[in-house]
């Protein structure tokens, strides 16, 4: 392997381990600040939260895709310079930034309107700053990245999220002892995103003066061709980092006057959009779980490779979905089991919890739709699987307006999970129509059954003991119950899968702790 492909590789990692962290952070935070702010506070801030993350995936995957795709085609062996790429590109982005801001900042009131509360307006218009962060974190990220160095991005990736979540945590916290309206928290951790990015900008600062990404040397750029570069790679890739993102988007539109038309008070409805929106972390957090080892089987394979070495190229990504497979809907029924629990654990009472059990089955789908688009974007359909997802924002949208004044929110749990449902069944017939003959359902049936049999059966029986027989009730009781039920049960699910031997022993070795793993199925390192 060359040294330029051992450094792609190695700033891939790095990537991904940046984005883990910032996907466990991202999750994380938002029990606390509900446990902080209350349904109706959580309600408010999640109703924003999509215009947030939206700008955040902009100035972390959209535009450095499209910059740093423009890095190495224009710039292949040297730096872009400040008067003929910087100040040109850095113009046109801060302008269309400004703009988005500007309408945002205006279209507030309307905005909330639609969204059925207008008291929504001010964390609407808070929300609203944000966009102006993204142009010089774009650039800088793309830059690097365009030249191989993932570092900056990684670091500034989390440096942001750890301000970001820490400031959100801390202000509201302050807040709320101080008495303050919830809608103006809600503009505060708003704002506190705004600080995050900040934060962002100031760790790329120091990269650059450590080592510099400007060059004295003027290169004319076709900016017809940087134009449509961001707007039309940089959107579609951008769009598919964006499902969860943009079925949330759908819900802060939609569920409100849904709910009112259900029969709710506005009170109510911000209430229980509130105690809809406690699933949405836990979904996060189970997606990571079902997706992000086993993209790690998924490499960077091009057309010449799949000609090349088509069976061995099939078989990692096979191995990819049948890993994502596994853990996903071990992690998606393990919490269905235990929600009872971890909904007083996490949020004090049990409100909602059929709902957010059967809101949980999207941790399932949802692993298995990434880890296909995954596979999509790698043989170089970024397009379809953007043009997918774009279709089940439609879709989803159409069956809140449906189901949700007929079942509440149960019929928005029901709309998101058949969303990603005709997303994922999107992606498997493109993946079959590209690579015929990858077996998607060749998946080792008898020892996923015969786990999840047992796995379930343990997580019920202790669920039973918590409840029936010692009587739980105090959160840190409810915590050690909690812990020591998932550790059982994923124990003895991971046992039941080896010792059937649902892995091949090359799987097996790619994993961590393939030593250990070999030796409990019976198998030796060759």
């Amino acid at each position: 392997m060359g040294l330029g492909m051992k450094r792609l590789f190695h700033g891939a990692f790095i990537l991904a381990v940046a984005g883990l962290i910032s996907k466990i952070l991202s999750a994380g935070y938002r029990v606390p600040f509900q446990n902080i702010v209350g349904d109706k506070g959580f309600y408010i801030y999640q109703q924003v939260y999509p215009f947030l993350g939206i700008a955040a995936s902009l100035a972390l995957y959209g535009i450095p895709a499209a910059v740093s795709r423009l890095v190495s085609e224009q710039y292949p062996k040297q730096l872009p310079s400040l008067r003929s790429f910087y100040m040109p590109l850095g113009t046109f982005l801060f302008v269309l930034a400004a703009l988005t801001s500007a309408f945002l900042y205006t279209a507030a009131p309307y905005i909330a309107e639609i969204m059925g509360d207008a008291a929504l307006k001010v964390p609407l218009q808070a929300a609203s700053f944000i966009f102006l962060a993204v142009p010089f974190t774009a650039i800088v990220r793309g830059v690097y990245q365009g030249k191989q160095n993932m570092t900056p991005t990684a670091v500034s990736q989390v440096a942001e999220q750890l301000i970001r979540v820490g400031l959100i945590l801390v202000v509201t916290f302050l807040l709320v002892r101080g008495g303050s309206d919830l809608y103006a928290i809600g503009a505060k951790a708003a704002l506190a995103s705004l600080a995050g990015a900040c934060c962002g900008i100031v760790v790329l600062c120091f990269f650059m003066k450590h080592e510099p990404i400007i060059s004295s040397v003027k290169h004319s750029l076709a900016w017809v061709h940087v134009i449509k570069t961001i707007f039309v790679y940089g959107f579609f890739i951008c769009l598919n980092y964006m499902l969860l993102l943009l079925l949330q988007f759908a819900d802060a539109f939609t569920l409100v006057s849904g709910l009112l038309e259900h029969g709710y008070s506005l009170e109510e409805a911000r209430k229980w959009k509130g105690i809809y929106d406690r699933g949405q972390p836990l979904v996060q957090l189970g997606i990571v779980v079902g997706s992000s080892l086993a993209l790690a089987f998924v490499p960077s394979i091009t057309k010449k490779q799949l000609l090349d070495e088509r069976t061995s190229v099939i078989a990692l990504l096979h191995s990819g979905w049948k890993l994502s497979f596994l853990l996903s809907i071990a992690a998606a029924a393990g919490l269905i089991s235990l929600f009872p629990l971890v909904n007083r654990l996490l949020f004090k009472e049990d409100l909602g919890t059929y709902t957010l059990q059967v809101f949980m089955l999207t941790i399932f789908v949802c692993s298995l739709t990434l880890t296909t688009a995954s596979m999509l974007e790698t043989l170089g359909k970024w397009k379809h699987t953007a043009a997918v997802i774009a279709g089940g924002l439609l879709i989803k949208w159409i069956l809140n307006e449906w189901l949700v004044p007929m079942w509440g929110i149960m019929g928005a749990s029901i709309a998101t999970v058949m969303t990603v449902t005709c997303i994922l069944a999107a992606n498997m017939y493109l993946l079959h129509r590209y690579i015929p003959d990858m077996k998607l359902f060749k998946l080792p049936w008898r020892s996923l059954l015969t786990g999840l049999v047992i796995m379930v059966v343990a997580v019920c029986m202790l669920y039973a003991a918590t409840v029936e027989l010692f009587h739980v009730k105090t959160r840190f009781l409810l915590l050690v119950y909690v812990m020591f039920a998932v550790i059982t049960g994923a124990i003895l699910y991971a046992i039941t899968l080896i010792k059937t031997k649902a892995f091949s022993e090359s799987e097996l070795k790619a994993l961590p702790f393939s030593r250990y793993l070999l030796r409990l199925e019976g198998r030796t390192r060759k």
